[in-house]
């Protein structure tokens, strides 16, 4: 990605994200870097990997997905672009550098030289340490002696990498025109946040973004946030985003008038069902991808803030009608994942549900999810197939890769 100039960044369309399936004008991606290939077969179940990606094809995939959006006229921006950018601004270099170290982990003294040796890098090498990590090899040579050191292998981690980057939508989801920082679960994705944290307060395409959620706030992940309608929220309740999660989420919301209603589902806890977009996505307006084991299975709390500026509980009740209700519309469209039980379990597990709308009936999906997207063709859905035989090996679809930055509202009655 070229950096855009001054005049460009003043010129492109403040972010604002209503729904799922508003026409898509500018995404945020992570180019597969650095950071997968510090992944070993030793380490690959902590950094939350179920394999080892060969990352030159992971790196092409990805490039063929940016394209296929680029060539449906979406602005694609990429995460390590913008973090290099907004570390030229001091206050950012300085909140990456307190990013990377950590007292606890690497003790006082080793800790000080490498916050002095990373507080005299420039923004590209910075970005490097902050995506992709630094072994205790690779530290800085630093004098006097440090247990710490000397009781770490040297090919152990300083400062971890987070291959997880590769996943934009979960550390960040926008709502309406405000970005809620997502609180991430899992140990290894923790520090993804502080990346996104930077970019959002120092990169000027984002000048004078509202936060919607603080990354300090029960664990929500973007990942469980369905933009449903305008003003409605579907979140998750599962392995990554918490109950208080979801009312602390409800609560900023409504202070901020951003929603009239979210809707809390629970889903099952386990690896195969991380996020509520790996059950459920948005194709259409009215119309969702979905796991036909959780069709009759999935429920809903309703919440809605009451006048004194509480939250008001209805539920639970299934997942459709209340969706259907909340939306204002008689009905939501099911288009189930796969022709048999089978079928719909190998490609809910091959992310068969986790497409990306670029339009309404518009959506790009895996290409090896071969019933489910026959089964969204004959529904009037157009199917973008992209390569992900290495870029799955996280468990993610297009929609996990990508956190829309704008989307274009359609007009009501389009």
């Amino acid at each position: 990605m070229n950096e855009p100039s001054p005049g460009d960044v003043l010129a492109a369309a403040r972010p604002r994200v209503d729904t799922e399936v508003d026409p898509l004008r500018s995404v945020l991606l992570h180019r597969p870097g650095n950071e997968l290939k510090r992944l070993t077969p030793r380490n690959n179940d902590q950094l939350l990997f179920d394999s080892i990606p060969w990352v030159d094809r992971a790196q092409e995939e990805h490039d063929a997905f940016a394209d296929v959006l680029r060539g449906r006229g979406v602005e694609v921006l990429l995460l390590t672009d913008v973090l290099r950018h907004a570390l030229n601004d001091p206050r950012a270099h300085a909140a990456g550098v307190h990013a990377a170290v950590d007292d606890r982990r690497l003790g006082t003294d080793l800790a000080d030289s490498l916050r002095s040796h990373l507080s005299g890098t420039d923004p590209a090498t910075l970005a490097e340490v902050l995506m992709s990590g630094m072994t205790f090899e690779e530290l800085p040579a630093s004098e006097g002696a440090s247990l710490v050191r000397k009781m770490h292998h040297e090919h152990d981690f300083a400062v971890d990498p987070l291959p997880n980057l590769l996943f934009t939508r979960d550390s960040s989801v926008w709502i309406a025109d405000r970005v809620a920082i997502s609180s991430l679960a899992m140990p290894a994705r923790r520090r993804e946040t502080a990346l996104l944290d930077i970019v959002y307060a120092y990169h000027p395409r984002f000048h004078g973004a509202v936060r919607a959620y603080g990354a300090h706030s029960a664990p929500i992940e973007g990942g469980d946030v369905l933009l449903l309608a305008s003003g409605v929220l579907a979140v998750g309740v599962g392995e990554r985003t918490t109950a208080a999660g979801v009312e602390s989420l409800a609560r900023s919301a409504f202070s901020d008038d951003i929603a009239h209603t979210v809707l809390a589902v629970p889903i099952v806890q386990n690896r195969a069902t991380m996020h509520l977009d790996t059950v459920c996505t948005m194709v259409g307006r009215d119309a969702v991808v979905m796991y036909p084991l959780a069709r009759d299975s999935l429920v809903a709390y309703t919440l809605r803030p009451d006048e004194a500026g509480g939250l008001l509980v209805d539920g639970p009740a299934p997942f459709l009608t209340a969706a259907a209700k909340a939306m204002g519309i008689d009905r939501l469209r099911v288009i189930d994942t796969g022709l048999d039980p089978v079928t719909a379990e190998r490609e809910q597990w091959d992310d068969g549900n986790n497409t990306l709308a670029l339009a309404p009936g518009v959506v790009v999906g895996y290409e090896r999810n071969v019933e489910t997207n026959a089964r969204l063709e004959e529904a009037g859905i157009e199917v973008l197939r992209i390569a992900g035989s290495e870029l799955g090996s996280g468990r993610g679809g297009p929609r996990c890769m990508s956190c829309p930055i704008v989307r274009e509202p359609i007009p009501d009655g389009d």
